[in-house]
């Protein structure tokens, strides 16, 4: 089987000029000690333009792997060869370098892309960017050992490759070079100079003195006045990532690891426009799946949609915790550990479980969990910018004093088990560690009912102390400075946090009233699923009265790809058949579908097609308008996708065979909102659809606001 792997880097930044860095790299060739399987080089190719300004450059490239003596025997080579072709354009000031493998180019094929161009903000910084990829087709049944090999030797010597430059740099400034002057183009006599170049005015290279680059233009100072100081500079093109600022913020990462975050953020902005997680929130995703790309998309956009659907985003801003949650609920934030990361404390022995159950439901409790672990997320980046170094996660302090058979009420458990589900699926990686103290002996029973359902990541980070243990060696103290350890367990620091005690029989509601609360809660949510089958598309039918009106539309593909398409008709549908089972599913949260378009209909005589058919893969977001022309019916459908065998020559891809053999039914979801808005108020209405409708992300920085006039359906690509 195939397998292809992909790498791309972050942006790396020299503080240095274009022109010096390439006088560094140029020392790499023709062998490089630093680069002890570099052997050897020799000169293929080359070309120079007349006015120096363009020089490419193809070199052969010897390199000994590392490899096990068996497989090189086995493969009967000695040496691997590599064609390396560097362009450098001198008046642009940039590096181009491809290299790809020319030994067993039949069986692996390596391609990597290198560049080196100047800062965007600041002319005399470099930036240097890499992306490969790597193919093994076959390799005498030893694929997965030469990938292995590969990734290993390629990693390390990515690593390598910043070190390289800055040896050289350094080498350079012990000769005294630290300053290599700009391309000019070449001064022709009198008789030409007027029309010889008539095309691009070339801005001559100006010679700044060592002494002024080195007091009076502090770049960093230069670029820092524009942000606010606590914030990283603005310091990377298209808002891509670049390595200083993944340290700063979101810790030591390997090669593969950076390159997987960048590539799920692209997917997430072409796909999610203008509402994709923070940084730190899609790392907690690949974390949580060992950075496997896939599975890690896979659950981070079942988590967007569920925010979405729930506005999630807005819980902090708009959701009042009842009174009952505030008096009883005996939890909340209190400081950080000594790793910097903030502290939760929840006296959840003092809390009556039963009691909140039977007051609130199930739903609300859930509800006010959520808006902690919000909160949660709003302290980790806190933290962050508060202690200079990247935390991600927060530390729970369990005291378990007073747990007691109430807390085994099946409701209470069974309540406690779904907030764990929840919690554990869209809030992946937040905690850091889990000090549950003053464990009593029911403890083990619940621990055993309890567990199962905490993923192995998250159970490593629990310790138990059972007694007073924790005011021994190994216990609080090392996890907690002394100065905020709580009044309650021994310590000087007031706490906060509400003592609980039983919630009184008079706010107890009826199971009936419970019920009808947490389906209340469940649906709050202004988008509605529908589910779509082979066969059988959803149809939502909108009638317009007034001719110039605006339908607008958001939905997320959860599940399939499907075609969206919009109609108009001038004669009403007839109300669809309402069968048992459509009766029924229509209320469940599950999806309804509904068909309008009658089957003696015929495209073209009965109904018309006003937009062309959109395709919508699997787990993006669309937001799109249409300004009606004509006072009518139009139908917005949502069909299944079917792959075509073959689009004219192509044949399908194997990776394309496979997905659509992945999907386990013919059966797509959608969750969808449409609104219709007079062309008067569309103008100043669809920045307000795009805040408040949509669960535009509070996790992504900017949202992107479309206000074209006319039909327009951004899916974000």
């Amino acid at each position: 089987a195939a397998m292809v792997q992909k790498y791309q880097s972050p942006v790396r930044v020299y503080k240095h000029p274009f022109e010096l860095i390439m006088a560094a790299y140029e020392r790499r060739f023709p062998t490089c000690p630093l680069i002890p399987m570099f052997v050897a080089s020799d000169t293929v190719n080359e070309y120079r333009s007349e006015d120096e300004a363009i020089h490419v450059i193809e070199r052969r490239c010897k390199l000994d792997i590392d490899a096990p003596r068996l497989l090189k025997k086995i493969a009967g080579v000695d040496y691997v060869y590599f064609v390396q072709k560097n362009s450098l354009n001198r008046r642009e000031r940039t590096l181009h370098i491809e290299a790809y493998n020319e030994t067993f180019s039949n069986r692996v094929i390596i391609n990597e892309h290198c560049s080196y161009t100047v800062h965007p903000d600041n002319e005399d910084w470099t930036c240097f960017e890499q992306s490969a990829s790597l193919d093994i087709k076959s390799f005498f049944g030893f694929e997965s050992t030469v990938e292995k090999i590969a990734m290993k030797q390629y990693t390390s010597n990515i690593k390598k490759g910043k070190e390289i430059i800055e040896y050289y740099l350094k080498q350079l400034e012990e000769e005294g070079i630290t300053f290599v002057p700009r391309w000019t183009p070449p001064v022709a006599c009198k008789s030409e100079s007027s029309t010889s170049h008539p095309r691009r005015p070339v801005s001559p290279a100006i010679n700044i003195p060592e002494s002024a680059t080195k007091e009076g233009l502090n770049n960093k100072e230069i670029l820092n006045t524009s942000s606010s100081p606590s914030e990283p500079t603005a310091g990377t093109p298209d808002d891509k990532l670049d390595a200083d600022y993944i340290k700063r913020y979101l810790g030591d990462l390997t090669p593969m690891q950076e390159s997987c975050l960048i590539r799920l953020r692209q997917w997430l902005q072409e796909t999610h426009k203008g509402k994709i997680p923070k940084d730190e929130h899609i790392l907690r995703f690949l974390r949580a799946r060992d950075f496997n790309i896939d599975k890690a998309r896979e659950i981070l956009c079942q988590s967007l949609t569920w925010r979405k659907q729930h506005q999630v985003d807005y819980i902090l801003d708009t959701w009042n915790p009842p009174q009952v949650l505030q008096d009883y609920y005996a939890g909340g934030w209190h400081h950080h550990d000594k790793d910097g990361r903030p502290l939760y404390v929840l006296r959840l022995g003092q809390m009556d479980t039963k009691g909140l159950v039977r007051a609130l439901g199930e739903e609300a409790l859930l509800r006010y969990v959520l808006s902690i672990n919000e909160e949660g997320l709003r302290r980790c980046e806190e933290n962050t910018k508060v202690f200079g170094r990247p935390i991600s996660s927060w530390t729970c302090l369990v005291d378990l004093e007073g747990l007691n058979m109430r807390h085994l009420w099946r409701p209470g458990v069974k309540a406690l088990l779904r907030i764990i589900e929840v919690v554990e699926a869209n809030y992946p990686e937040t905690l850091g560690r889990l000090l549950i103290l003053r464990a009593p002996r029911v403890f083990p029973v619940l621990w055993t009912l309890v567990s199962p359902f905490i993923d192995d990541n998250t159970r490593k980070k629990f310790l138990i102390y059972a007694g007073n243990d924790y005011q021994g060696p190994g216990g609080l103290l090392d996890y907690i400075d002394k100065e905020i350890i709580p009044d309650f367990l021994g310590g000087e620091c007031m706490c906060e946090v509400p003592e609980g005690g039983l919630v009184p029989k008079s706010l107890y509601r009826t199971a009936e009233e419970l019920e009808n609360e947490d389906i209340r809660l469940w649906t709050e949510t202004i988008y509605q699923s529908a589910s779509v089958f082979k066969g059988a598309p959803h149809e939502v039918l909108i009638q317009i009265v007034d001719a110039s009106s605006v339908i607008t539309w958001d939905f997320d593909v959860c599940k399939g790809d499907i075609v969206f398409n919009i109609f108009h008709s001038k004669r009403a549908p007839q109300p669809p058949k309402k069968d048992s089972l459509g009766a029924h599913s229509i209320t469940s949260p599950g999806g309804n579908n509904v068909q309008l378009i009658d089957k003696v209909w015929q495209l073209g005589r009965d109904y018309s097609m006003v937009e062309s058919p959109l395709i919508c893969k699997e787990g993006e977001s669309v937001q799109g308008s249409h300004v009606t022309r004509w006072p009518g019916f139009y139908i917005l459908q949502w069909k299944f996708h079917s792959m075509p065998a073959c689009a004219t020559t192509n044949l399908p891809r194997v990776d394309d065979v496979l997905a659509s053999l992945q999907v386990s039914s013919h059966k797509c979801k959608v969750m969808y909102y449409t609104e219709v808005i007079g062309s008067e108020d569309f103008r100043g209405s669809m920045t307000s659809l795009e805040s408040s409708h949509s669960g535009f992300s509070q996790l992504s920085a900017a949202t992107t606001s479309s206000s074209q006039s006319h039909s327009s359906s951004m899916i974000s690509r």
